[in-house]
């Protein structure tokens, strides 16, 4: 199982001039190096640019708890909202078509 976190590929507004657009890739990128780090998750490959969004994949935990790292990718500082996971799997052709789950999740 791979779950696919598209992440809206927007600017973050009130960058000064010639400043990355993208801040919250790396950002992103280091939330989920640190998870991987401490074996909660694992990084199935590295983001990719699609279309309109910037898609990060996930793998190495059961469905519940991989949306829920998605659900908080979803909310960390300057995130575009939009954000949505795709629920896949490793053999599928391309990404963005599996099950997709509107983030963040709901609080239980």
């Amino acid at each position: 199982m791979v779950v696919e976190i598209h992440v809206p590929l927007l600017p973050t507004p009130g960058l000064p001039e010639g400043a990355y657009p993208f801040p919250w890739i790396e950002e992103v990128e280091d939330f989920l190096s640190a998870l991987e780090d401490q074996g909660d998750v694992e990084v199935f490959d590295d983001g990719e640019d699609d279309v309109d969004a910037y898609v990060f994949f996930i793998t190495g935990a059961g469905e519940q708890d991989l949306l829920t790292v998605a659900s908080r990718v979803a909310t960390l500082p300057g995130v575009p909202a939009g954000t949505v996971a795709v629920v896949s799997n490793d053999e599928a052709e391309e990404f963005g078509l599996g099950r997709r789950v509107a983030l963040p999740l709901p609080s239980p």
